[in-house]
């Protein structure tokens, strides 16, 4: 259900940013899913209770999550587009990667810590950058470079979630090249 939720979350949050600009209610809506996929999480481990749809849906939901909520930053200017092609290149990568897993009936690799903390990072920071676009007076909180806390803050969290984003990237990428080389395609 909470799954469910999310994915519902995913055009509100587009339409309210792009076609109402009501950046309020996008923020509200970007950190209800961020809650919901924390929560979603956490309930599944305390009550014990796995499925195989959820751990299809989890992850898919989490990417189109990102996808969404990067394209449309890099459509209101908040994030540049060349990061959000490379941060959406790497998801591709890893995609495409997939096949050499499925091709030898082997299941994805494991999540990695670091890709854990990319994500995390990534995911805090673009409700910062979002809010820090809402009230002059936060834009104009004490400043650092020409630009209020929250803000700065909010982009010290985008380059490190892109460069931890991009290592798993690349570890993800080895980990399928060592699979697609010494597993047999059955």
């Amino acid at each position: 259900m909470l799954s469910a939720i999310r994915l519902l979350g995913v055009p509100l949050f587009a339409y309210l940013l792009l076609v109402v600009h009501a950046d309020g209610w996008a923020l509200i809506v970007l950190v209800v899913g961020g809650a919901t996929d924390w929560l979603d999480g956490k309930l599944a481990r305390l009550l014990d209770q796995y499925s195989t749809l959820g751990a299809i849906l989890d992850p898919l939901i989490d990417r189109i999550y990102l996808v969404s909520v990067l394209l449309c930053f890099a459509a209101r200017e908040l994030l540049p587009w060349w990061l959000v092609v490379l941060l959406l290149a790497r998801e591709a990568l890893l995609a495409i990667s997939l096949g050499a897993y499925r091709r030898r009936g082997l299941a994805p690799p494991e999540v990695i810590y670091i890709g854990k903390a990319a994500t995390f990072a990534l995911m805090a920071a673009l409700p910062m950058l979002l809010f820090a676009t809402l009230d002059p007076v936060v834009r104009n909180m004490p400043e650092f470079g020409g630009i209020g806390l929250v803000e700065a803050v909010a982009l010290a969290l985008v380059w490190w979630g892109t460069a931890l984003y991009l290592w798993s990237g690349g570890l993800y990428l080895w980990q399928a090249i060592r699979v697609a080389r010494g597993a047999p395609v059955p």
